[in-house]
């Protein structure tokens, strides 16, 4: 997986959301803000958890931040209503004043909802899961899905008898998988054309997923999936994390925007946390990503919350939330880890723009 250039380059025409080529300044990119910082479900039904949502938009809008990427959940009701309160949600937005922002969603698919599952009737399942989260999508006014939705996101394929499978094994497993899940995930493109949304396959460095690790693996996968809606969303923290080089990066990065492939850039840490001070090679990854994509650049910071600590296995202390949570000494607050991310994107936009 994750070599040469795709065939599918020559045939593909959509522009991607970033769009490609021309002169670079500092703030040609929106950046935008990953509610991960608080929240792992927006619980549409609560709204008093709305209206603490909206507050902590407000906070972050004052910093600069154009948008903000919105955690979808697993659903726990049936569709149509769910949708409903979605729909609900983004009225209580444009009430506040914020039907403005930029919106993009991030969704993962599950055990149950398996796109790559031997199982039709479990494919079934999946892709109308997936068109459900794109219904949300497009109730909420977001232009962009992107997440893990190729193989359950922190699952790792066994043996019958319970052994786990790694190595060459591995690559012959996912192959197989990714056969499974080729046609869904083409048939949810055609959905999402439909609904103005575009879908970013986001891989997942082996900590936290079994396949697609690189964005070779998903330039690989897309060779196979005909819908011009389907690209890739490029993490940093995964790009660190992974296991191409620079070199791979810049060719796979180069042909998947020939192909207007790619939908979605995320600005991670590698250990998920704030970005002030931290291992992102910001020339090895923005400056060729900035020469290519010219849509929003996402901020994502993993908060210390409950769903994501087994997840992640995170050692660091919670960024404590104002309003919610104890000052803490010695450990900053999410609004200041958020206001320092923002501060800190924008010094290194400028820097490879020649503005600094």
């Amino acid at each position: 997986m994750g070599s040469g250039r795709p065939d599918w380059i020559a045939v593909t025409t959509r522009a991607s959301p970033g769009g490609a080529g021309g002169a670079r300044r500092a703030g040609d990119n929106t950046i935008t803000f990953s509610f991960f910082m608080f929240t792992a479900s927006l619980r549409p039904e609560d709204p008093a958890y709305t209206q603490r949502l909206i507050r902590q938009m407000r906070e972050l809008r004052s910093y600069g931040y154009d948008g903000f990427d919105l955690p979808i959940a697993p659903p726990t009701k049936p569709v149509r209503d769910e949708v409903a309160s979605y729909v609900a949600f983004r009225r209580a937005l444009e009430d506040a004043g914020l039907g403005d922002v930029t919106i993009t969603t991030n969704v993962a698919v599950t055990r149950t909802f398996d796109p790559s599952s031997p199982y039709e009737q479990q494919r079934a399942a999946a892709l109308g899961y997936l068109q459900s989260r794109v219904d949300i999508s497009a109730a909420l006014g977001a232009s962009i899905m992107a997440g893990p939705i190729v193989f359950p996101y922190n699952v790792y394929p066994v043996t019958d008898a319970g052994l786990p499978i790694w190595s060459d094994e591995l690559q012959a497993w996912c192959r197989a998988r990714f056969e499974y899940a080729r046609g869904v995930i083409d048939n949810l493109g055609a959905y999402a054309e439909d609904q103005g949304v575009a879908i970013g396959i986001e891989p997942v460095d082996h900590w936290e997923q079994a396949t697609p690790n690189s964005v070779g693996d998903v330039a690989d996968f897309l060779g196979g999936v005909r819908s011009s809606a389907i690209g890739v969303c490029i993490d940093s923290s995964h790009v660190v994390l992974g296991s191409e080089g620079p070199d791979a990066f810049v060719t796979h990065l180069t042909h998947l925007a020939e192909a207007g492939r790619i939908n979605s850039i995320h600005v991670s840490a590698p250990d998920r946390g704030q970005l002030r001070d931290s291992w992102i090679p910001w020339d090895g990854f923005l400056s060729p990503v900035i020469n290519h994509y010219h849509g929003p650049l996402l901020i994502e910071v993993f908060n210390a919350l409950p769903e994501f600590v087994n997840t992640f296995r995170l050692t660091r202390p919670k960024f404590w939330i104002p309003d919610q949570d104890e000052p803490v000494d010695g450990v900053p607050d999410a609004y200041t880890v958020a206001a320092e991310g923002i501060t800190t994107l924008r010094k290194q936009l400028a820097l490879l723009s020649g503005e600094q």
